[in-house]
């Protein structure tokens, strides 16, 4: 890859886009989105510990939940800090190297969070569906097999996409038309026609997306189907309509984005700010707000701690 960066490129670094162009408006954006991110790190932080410490919560559900917000941490620190720091700077720039990172970085995460939610919409099927043989089909080996297959397609497809990437001559404009590197406003900057390079990315990126939400809402209409109970219809449709906004949520960008070729569209820095920053941040709130155990696990935790902190003090 080394070599790559050496013999194709001669631009050493990207300028990066302004959310706003008033020192004003960078100053309360900076405020807000320092606040989103904090909000961020302690929401997902909060459900990996409280999934992870209590003992009512070690199920197969709450184990993909525990990884959803660990990827909801990642995603968000992917471009959040950088973006940030440009705040507070008048002049926006990031290296070659440091942008093809997170390039990776962000699909790599990215498409490993897409995969896992394809996960927990399997477990929830299982669960409604099969409830009698959910102990045995999603016992805890399957359920790490089934996490570290979502971060190997995720790592498979971000590879892809930054190979792609990698292989572009960039010798003339470096101003990348965003706050972050993603494929399509760095592609456009390419010094060669990226027609075929564009339909590869659309093809694995589009594919990828559109095929996992598919899945997603065919899985939940089964459920839906199957179920003849007024109250099992309640509990199912709880918890569906918890999955399908932090679905939709996650694939609305990335389908809106990704399904056709780059250069006849350019991407709402709007839409790039909800799927990045603010998609991260609402997970946790979502799963929590809707959910009596995580709620509960929550509060045994503070009370435990509180009352360690009591014992210390005496």
């Amino acid at each position: 890859m080394e070599q790559l960066w050496r013999n194709q490129t001669p631009v050493g670094k990207f300028l990066l886009a302004a959310l706003s162009p008033t020192p004003q408006s960078q100053a309360a954006l900076f405020a807000v989105f320092l606040l989103v991110y904090v909000s961020t790190l302690v929401g997902n932080t909060l459900i990996m510990v409280t999934v992870s410490s209590d003992p009512c919560l070690r199920t197969p559900m709450y184990f993909l939940l525990g990884n959803l917000s660990f990827l909801d941490l990642c995603y968000s620190t992917v471009t959040a800090p950088k973006m940030l720091l440009d705040f507070l700077s008048e002049r926006r720039s990031i290296s070659y190297q440091a942008c093809m990172a997170q390039l990776f970085f962000l699909h790599f995460v990215g498409g490993a969070e897409m995969f896992l939610l394809t996960v927990m919409a399997y477990d929830r099927y299982v669960a409604i569906c099969k409830p009698l043989h959910y102990p045995s089909i999603m016992n805890r080996t399957l359920c790490s097999w089934m996490v570290a297959a979502s971060w190997a397609g995720g790592f498979i497809h971000s590879m892809v996409q930054t190979i792609l990437t990698m292989r572009l001559p960039f010798c003339g404009p470096n101003w990348v038309d965003n706050f972050f590197c993603d494929v399509p406003p760095v592609i456009k900057l390419a010094c060669t026609n990226t027609y075929v390079v564009e339909l590869l990315m659309v093809s694995n990126s589009g594919l990828i997306s559109t095929s996992c939400f598919i899945i997603l809402v065919a899985s939940y209409i089964t459920i839906l189907v199957r179920i003849r109970s007024p109250e099992g219809w309640r509990k199912a449709l709880s918890t569906c309509a918890t999955h399908l906004t932090v679905v939709t949520l996650s694939f609305g960008p990335c389908i809106f984005i990704y399904t056709w070729p780059f250069s006849i569209f350019s991407v709402d820095k709007l839409v790039s700010v909800l799927y990045n920053i603010i998609t991260p941040m609402l997970n946790p709130l979502i799963y929590t707000l809707r959910n009596k155990e995580v709620k509960s696990a929550m509060k045994r935790l503070r009370t435990k701690g509180i009352t360690s902190r009591g014992k210390v003090t005496v």
